[in-house]
């Protein structure tokens, strides 16, 4: 692998073991999951010398990457809008809401973010061949990179998931293994295909250490576009909890680097049919409870047994953030209202984070002089007849 120059190696999450890079998934002592860190003093870095450097992609960011640029498989995601949407602020009473509208990468979602570094690092590990569940976007996500990369990818994808994501691992040149059932129907069957090929490379979130690492990106432009300063709030759709760990990270790394002081308060937002970080949080427990019948529109979310939920619990509490779920008819309702008030489309499942911002106003969560930032995860028009469906419901 052709590390960036402060890259040191992995380090297992559970014993705390180094490991070597050249290692791709688990921890070889206790089988732990793995996390990439950094020699702090290796990276030259300041406001000064991201400002002169163009706003084009995640990788502009690269001494806080695994994987230099030069060797990276990119179609330039990242450097996604921040927008200012003043009618929320107002309906929610806080100084500023933006909305980081991840709907704007190349496949259309987050995704993107992950799956550029994951991919990059899988050919920098020799494989040819990738595989990961998906509740849909992180599928189409790898499926494009892995095709630019010459990598065949296997996707299980639950019958459930939207056409969009499904067609568009096909399209890509992918496997697609549509399984019956919802997510942990998916996560069922490639475990056995996994098992049964030696030779496919796992991209599975967390199994990999490289999906959050790319995930974290995020942070770093939405403090620069926020002129160095952070939000006091991001509210983030949560279903595997990709998008909390590595937004966690990057914020302790901007800190540590003495490029920020403070840390945003990190909302879970999830949809009440599928809430087991709400329930963790809410209990004040360390590990979530696995939901036993999952059921939300927002497909994205309704992952009923999150494998990193410690890590997410986590990330939330060492930021003092906290967790929200609301009801599928109002996280949609959230999505139109966003659609009409500010133009932007918001994919269903993140307006889980648009419905569970108004949810905290309403409790009386804010003072009113908040910044709050809102991540969309994905382009409304992924799923546009979930949104028209509901319009039309109320006679719309």
């Amino acid at each position: 692998m052709e590390p960036t120059d402060a890259f040191v190696g992995l380090e297992c999450v559970d014993c705390g073991a180094t490991v070597d890079a050249a290692v791709s998934h688990h921890c070889p002592d206790c089988g732990g999951a793995l996390d990439p860190r950094y020699d702090d003093d290796a990276i030259d870095l300041d406001r000064e010398t991201l400002a002169d450097r163009p706003f084009d992609s995640q990788w502009r960011y690269a001494e806080l990457l695994p994987v230099a640029r030069e060797s990276a498989v990119t179609t330039n995601e990242g450097a996604t809008a921040l927008v200012d949407c003043p009618d929320l602020a107002a309906e929610l009473g806080v100084e500023r809401v933006l909305i980081k509208d991840e709907g704007r990468n190349p496949t259309g979602s987050v995704a993107d973010r992950g799956a550029a570094v994951a991919v990059s690092a899988a050919v920098q590990h020799g494989a040819s061949d990738v595989a990961l569940p998906s509740p849909g976007n992180g599928g189409q996500a790898v499926a494009a990179y892995a095709a630019r990369a010459g990598l065949d990818t296997h996707a299980y994808l639950p019958s459930r998931s939207g056409f969009t994501n499904k067609a568009m691992v096909n399209v890509h040149g992918g496997d697609m293994n549509v399984v019956g059932g919802r997510y942990g129907d998916a996560v069922d069957a490639f475990a056995d295909g996994i098992a049964e090929h030696d030779d496919w490379y796992s991209l599975r979130s967390f199994e990999t250490p490289y999906r959050h690492e790319g995930a974290k990106t995020l942070f770093y432009e939405l403090v620069e576009q926020l002129e160095w300063t952070v939000p006091d709030v991001i509210a983030y759709p949560t279903g595997a909890g990709t998008g909390l760990v590595g937004l966690a990270k990057a914020a302790q790394e901007f800190r540590d680097l003495g490029l920020t002081d403070d840390l945003p308060a990190l909302y879970a937002a999830q949809a009440a049919g599928c809430a087991p970080i709400v329930e963790a949080v809410d209990e004040d427990r360390d590990e979530h409870r696995s939901v036993d019948h999952p059921d939300t529109i927002c497909g994205e979310l309704e992952i009923a047994d999150p494998a990193a939920s410690p890590r997410v619990l986590e990330a939330i509490r060492e930021t003092d953030g906290g967790a929200v779920a609301t009801e599928d008819p109002d996280i949609l309702e959230s999505a139109a209202r966003v659609a009409q008030a500010e133009g932007l489309e918001l994919i269903p499942s993140a307006a889980a984070a648009a419905s569970g911002a108004w949810e905290l106003a309403e409790r009386g969560a804010f003072d009113g002089s908040e910044t709050v930032v809102i991540v969309n995860t994905g382009a409304g028009n992924k799923e546009a007849d979930v949104l028209r469906s509901h319009l039309m419901s109320q006679g719309i």
